[in-house]
Order: structure tokens, then C-alpha cells, then sequence
């Protein structure tokens, strides 16, 4: 009953939260100089918002990320015009899971949100090991 216990604590939501916040806070103390991260490309795909829109720098990846852990940490969930009409989009084509089961339904979204709180934490200890490299600092 115990190692279940252990297995349950260890893929907690509050933990994978308390990764990518913590993830965020090393890259903050590793990153000094932000600035050396402007105009420098990003080779993820994750950084185009859209297929006709420039991919962003290092930079507004960095900006991205602080941002998204203060909404984490706070949950206040500021939302810009742009990007206010993009969840109304998503939200349509999501329109045929609101009729689902709520215990399906959630989840589905807790699934989600475990993908994405993970792929955002690599995505930040990635974007801090490229400033070391920037830097020349050896990992």
C-alpha cells in the first residue's frame, strides 16, 4: 500500500506543477543576462504560434515561461486579444466533450495538463542549458 502511495505522490498535479516552477527558478538564477537571448532563433517548433507567423527568439521563450508559471503559481489567467481568439477557436472544437462525462472530461484535461506542465518543464531546463552554451559554460 505504501509504494502505491509513493506512486501517487510522485505523479501528483501539485508536483508536476512544483517541477515546472521550479525549473522556471533555475533557469531565472542561471539566466543573468536575459538580453543575450534577443533575437537569438529557437529551433523548437513548439515556438511558432502559427504556420504563417515567424518563429519567436530565446528571448520571448524566456518571457513565455516566467509568465506562465506566475499564472501557475497565482492563477490569474491574463489573456491578450490575440490569443483570447484562439481559446475561442479551441474551445469550439472542443464543444463535443462538454456533453462527455464529467469524470471523463476531467480527466481528459488533467491528462492534458500533465503533458503539457512536462513538456514545459523540458522546454525550460532546455532554454537554460542553450543560455550556458551562449555563455560558454559547460553543463
Amino acid at each position: 500500500m505504501q509504494s502505491a502511495d509513493a506512486k501517487f505522490k510522485r505523479n501528483s498535479l501539485f508536483l508536476a506543477l512544483r517541477r515546472y516552477s521550479s525549473a522556471v527558478s533555475e533557469m531565472e538564477q542561471t539566466i543573468l543576462l536575459p538580453s543575450l537571448l534577443r533575437d537569438m532563433p529557437s529551433d523548437e517548433v513548439w515556438d511558432c504560434e502559427a504556420a504563417e507567423e515567424t518563429c519567436k527568439d530565446l528571448y520571448s521563450n524566456y518571457l513565455m515561461l516566467k509568465a506562465i508559471r506566475t499564472t501557475v503559481e497565482s492563477g490569474l489567467i491574463p489573456l491578450d486579444d490575440h490569443k483570447a481568439k484562439n481559446n475561442i477557436a479551441l474551445n469550439k472544437t472542443l464543444e463535443p466533450l462538454l456533453d462527455t462525462d464529467p469524470e471523463a472530461l476531467f480527466r481528459f484535461h488533467v491528462r492534458g495538463l500533465f503533458s503539457v506542465m512536462s513538456d514545459l518543464t523540458k522546454k525550460t531546463q532546455t532554454l537554460t542549458e542553450k543560455y550556458m552554451d551562449i555563455i560558454g559554460v559547460a553543463n
